[in-house]
């Protein structure tokens, strides 16, 4: 129980990254947003983020542990992508 917890506030952060960089206006998020929201409508993102957290949350309730390690690599990627974007070092 406590993994699916912590998983669930990993992907709490996760929505936050993810919406931060999406509202960011950066040039290198602008060109491929475009698309993507003009073939999703906009919830394409979301919807993936959720799709990966639910899985994640499922695998780990099966107890496959390395579900959880593979979504703390998964989330640390993206904090690290989010912090590249958004703290202007690209």
């Amino acid at each position: 129980m406590a993994a699916l917890f912590f998983l669930f506030v990993l992907g709490t952060g996760n929505f936050a990254m993810h919406k931060a960089v999406m509202e960011s206006g950066h040039p290198a998020i602008q060109g491929s947003r475009a698309a993507f929201d003009k073939a999703t409508g906009g919830w394409g993102g979301y919807v993936l983020e959720y799709v990966i957290l639910v899985a994640a949350m499922s695998f780990a309730h099966q107890g496959f542990a390395f579900a959880v390690g593979a979504y703390i690599g998964y989330t640390t990627l993206n904090a690290g992508a989010a912090w590249i974007l958004l703290s202007g070092r690209m």
